[in-house]
């Protein structure tokens, strides 16, 4: 069965590339940029908010390992993707909850599975649900970022216990590499 791309945006990149780095049947996570009106954007205009992008990963998976559905459910347990516009201090429509659907059958399990999520979360899910867009790979040091910066203090405080909820939760998903 050939590869499959998923991009979800989650609030920061380096969070969400951290957690589906170590999700069995993931084969390759890119952090980028996707959905503005911007050619090329960079990270400073990015989190200057203007140019319309998220930050986004770009996941490359086995769907015969892990199913999009299964991403998915990762993606939901790790954000909160109730508050619009918005990831803990991170602010702004750059740090917005969205998933980028790839063919009509993504976007036939991302509606389901955000209709299931409205019964987890207490608040109204604000996650956009929008076709895959031009996508620019952010620039080479936020690649990686957690795996080479474990001790930076927004890593330290903000990816690590989203790694440990996701290695807590999915114990079982976890790549045999990872663990």
């Amino acid at each position: 069965m050939a590869m499959e791309i998923a991009t979800l945006g989650g609030g920061c990149f380096w969070c969400t590339e951290a957690v589906f780095q170590q999700l069995k049947g993931v084969q390759a996570v890119e952090s980028g940029y996707t959905g503005g009106h911007v050619e090329n954007p960079v990270y400073e205009q990015i989190c200057e908010g203007t140019t319309g992008h998220a930050e986004v990963v770009r996941l490359t998976f086995d769907p015969a390992v892990v199913s999009y559905r299964e991403i998915l459910e990762v993606f939901f347990t790790i954000h909160d993707p109730t508050t619009l516009n918005r990831q803990g201090n991170d602010v702004g429509t750059q740090y917005r909850s969205v998933i980028y659907f790839h063919s009509p059958e993504q976007q036939d399990t991302a509606k389901h599975v955000i209709s299931e999520m409205a019964n987890v979360w207490d608040a109204p899910i604000v996650t956009e649900l929008s076709p895959a867009e031009t996508y620019y790979k952010a620039e080479n040091y936020h690649q990686n970022y957690f795996r080479m910066n474990p001790m930076q203090g927004y890593c330290a405080f903000i990816v690590a216990p989203k790694v440990s909820k996701f290695r807590k939760t999915f114990s079982e998903k976890i790549r045999g590499d990872m663990r």
